[in-house]
């Protein structure tokens, strides 16, 4: 009871979203509609698309060409590197200060220095809490320097035929680049490695030292369109720097098709969610008429 209290109660929080963190900012709350006066989802971040997880292709979308920084979102792609490196998800690593020095400005770690992980407790910290001593350790437990590892996302980005996606920075603190469509898509390909898709599915998790003494660490995915299941979300990465705004990317069955989908340069933290919310609405409504259309007797 007291989760479905939670799930709620989030709900309730994202829906006015937009209103709440408009009165912490002290402005008047005014209300954001669902729909546009299109009748098309009313989001807010600056970009946004879905795509089809079977086909590939553009469901709907929203300035979904328009160049805009990733933040740390950009794990994604170093996971998906690892994975195609080979990584030994039993292995473990030892974090260093050169692992400090990379995530230093970003969110608070519990990665301690000196402290051995394992190989897919880190893929967990950096996926799930986004942990950004994770990147740098996860590349070198494939035997890739920081800029070896920056390499090969560029390389994998190519490969996927992302031609506006670029890295300079392992956990995406600064400089990534990539556009709406091209996240959705590149979400869509993480998700088919079903270790990547069962991690990003998960909402909490603890994490454990190997090495010198054993610490304890819970991580709580910080997607919270996945904890208020108003949807069958099936996946999920956020992001956040002042530069790129909040941002997310997305996975979730929604009137019977799997979607895939990227929110860019939100304003608000809980904006984006929102977003998803909004959007999640209008595609059950069109599944709905399509399927009230179907069943519909004929004159």
């Amino acid at each position: 009871m007291r989760r479905l209290f939670i799930a709620t109660a989030l709900l309730a929080v994202v829906a006015a979203a937009g209103p709440a963190e408009a009165r912490r900012r002290g402005r008047a709350a005014t209300p954001v509609p669902a729909l546009t006066p299109e009748g098309l989802p009313n989001v807010q971040a600056g970009s946004a698309a879905v795509v089809d997880m079977r086909t590939g292709q553009l469901v709907w979308g929203k300035a979904i060409d328009e160049l805009r920084p990733i933040a740390s979102t950009t794990k994604i792609f170093v996971a998906m590197a690892v994975r195609r490196r080979g990584i030994d998800l039993d292995g473990t690593t030892e974090i260093t200060r050169e692992d400090a020095r990379y995530g230093r400005g970003g969110s608070t770690t519990h990665l301690d220095i000196r402290h051995r992980f394992n190989h897919r407790d880190l893929l967990r910290a950096m996926l799930i809490a986004s942990d950004n001593r994770a990147p740098t350790a996860l590349g070198r437990a494939v035997g890739l320097s920081p800029e070896e590892l920056i390499s090969e996302m560029n390389k994998l980005a190519a490969q996927l035929g992302l031609k506006r996606t670029r890295f300079t920075h392992p956990n995406g603190l600064g400089g990534n680049e990539s556009t709406a469509r091209e996240m959705a898509l590149a979400m869509r390909a993480a998700m088919k490695d079903p270790v990547l898709a069962a991690i990003m599915a998960t909402t909490d998790v603890e994490v454990r030292s190997i090495h010198p003494r054993p610490i304890r660490v819970h991580y709580r995915n910080t997607n919270g369109a996945l904890h208020a299941r108003r949807f069958q979300v099936t996946g999920g990465k956020t992001g956040f720097t002042d530069e790129a705004g909040y941002c997310l990317v997305i996975s979730a069955r929604i009137g019977g098709r799997d979607l895939a989908m990227a929110f860019l340069g939100a304003r608000g933290k809980l904006t984006r969610f929102a977003d998803f919310s909004r959007v999640g609405g209008w595609l059950e409504r069109k599944a709905g008429a399509a399927t009230a259309a179907t069943a519909a007797p004929l004159p």
